[in-house]
């Protein structure tokens, strides 16, 4: 490890930036754009069911944040350190504490298969679905809860691989998973007529079959091999875990929330504002992947440097991503603002649905862009341990703005508010990230 480790330390504090950003980068954004398309392929599939199928899938999707949450934040929080410690050639704190990481994210997972089928109805009932809505929502979500804990110690993995500056190991990881989900899809929801529940267990397999892999990955290259005899669960593995995992279970826990106060929301103007508006979240992460994957790929590079006192290329591999990721985004609203009807339709060809779902899309395009800033500094902030400006950030797009606005515009905006309430939370979580996050670039201006 010890020799890896410093071949790995030079690398990422040596080659110039931007080539380093995109060598990381390249891997992490084919495997966002990879899990996104399934996750769009998905819609797709289900869409050609009926309404309903296609609104069970966005009402279940705030399980699958709350899941997401759980692996994001033991991913993030010990993949954070595991880059500083790496950055400070600690090589023995950074394995205890991947370990650490992975065995506390499946624990956690098997926790919420438990409880989730104990209280499957009570749950989708929550979470948005209608009467008509309620029998395809329990029969997907209950059979995609089974791979809970798979999905967390996934991310995990996924997460700390990314943070060693091994990124192509968990592309594959990810990417083989994905690329079976979308196999499967169609294979099981209409070759063997199991409709819903095609979809369900297409993606429980997949899943299973990406943790799998993943395991493999782990024994590979430099990667700090998972044992249990480094399972170190200590209050100061934990407190790292948490000041490093904060901002993410925040962001993800929040999306959730926001994500059923939108459906019941939109439930009000009937099935087709659900599926018109769940249609809608798809795309948006499908064209957020691209900015996501860069700045995954800058965070191995901001924890290495950060934790080498190299502020330089941690302030010069932020703007760098900043520029690209505005350009790519801008390009993509524009594209997306003029065909927005055609794109709806694609999922699902439905006149109600595509109404809603144009104009909610575009809406969410005119504002689209500002987000690479907020994306970049929520990474930046969390990376270089900075836990309270991050959880304030991780907060504010859902939890801050999105909340208040979903209860209050829809009052005198009516279907108009539901649509545009996204919108409206990506502006002001754009002006909250510029006060949060220029004081710490210019205080590492000025140390380096």
């Amino acid at each position: 490890m010890n020799q890896s480790g410093t071949d790995k330390y030079t690398l990422m504090t040596t080659m110039p930036v931007p080539r380093l950003i995109c060598s990381l980068a390249v891997p992490t954004i084919i495997s966002m754009l990879v899990t996104s398309f399934y996750v769009m392929a998905d819609t797709y599939f289900v869409g050609q069911i009926n309404t309903q199928s296609t609104a069970a899938v966005g009402i279940s999707f705030s399980v699958m944040a709350i899941i997401q949450a759980i692996g994001f934040f033991f991913g993030h929080g010990s993949g954070n350190f595991i880059s500083r410690r790496l950055g400070a050639r600690d090589y023995e704190s950074a394995e205890k504490m991947a370990s650490t990481g992975f065995f506390c994210a499946f624990i956690c997972g098997v926790f919420i298969t438990t409880l989730g089928l104990l209280f499957l109805t009570p749950i989708c009932q929550l979470l948005g679905s209608t009467e008509t809505i309620l029998p395809y929502a329990e029969s997907y979500l209950g059979i995609v809860l089974l791979g809970a804990p798979f999905m967390t110690s996934s991310l995990v993995l996924n997460n700390q691989m990314r943070f060693q500056g091994n990124a192509v190991y968990a592309m594959i990881g990810i990417t083989i998973g994905a690329v079976l989900n979308i196999g499967l899809d169609p294979l099981l929801i209409f070759v063997f007529d199991m409709g819903i529940a095609g979809a369900a267990w297409s993606t429980l397999v997949s899943q299973i079959c990406s943790f799998l892999v993943l395991i493999l990955m782990d024994r590979k290259g430099e990667n700090i091999r998972i044992h249990y005899r480094n399972f170190t669960p200590k209050p100061a593995f934990l407190k790292e875990i948490v000041y490093g995992g904060s901002p993410s279970i925040f962001r993800q826990g929040l999306a959730s929330l926001a994500t059923i106060l939108l459906n019941v929301s939109a439930g009000a103007y009937g099935d087709a504002a659900i599926a018109g508006m769940s249609i809608v979240t798809r795309i948006c992460m499908f064209t957020n992947s691209f900015v996501i994957g860069f700045g995954q790929g800058f965070q191995p590079v901001c924890g290495f440097n950060y934790g080498a006192r190299l502020y330089k290329r941690v302030r010069a591999g932020f703007f760098f991503c900043i520029k690209l990721g505005v350009v790519f985004l801008a390009i993509c609203s524009i594209v997306g603002y003029i065909y927005a009807p055609e794109v709806v339709s694609w999922f699902r060809d439905d006149i109600h649905v595509i109404e809603t779902g144009t104009r909610a899309l575009r809406w969410q395009l005119i504002t689209l862009p500002l987000g690479v800033w907020v994306i970049l500094c929520n990474m930046m902030l969390q990376t270089i341990r900075k836990p309270v400006r991050a959880v304030i950030l991780s907060s504010a797009r859902q939890g801050l703005f999105f909340i208040p606005l979903i209860l209050i515009l829809p009052v005198y905006l009516g279907l108009q508010g539901v649509e545009m309430c996204q919108a409206v939370s990506d502006l002001c979580s754009f002006l909250l990230a510029i006060p949060l996050t220029i004081p710490v670039l210019n205080e590492m201006k000025r140390q380096g």
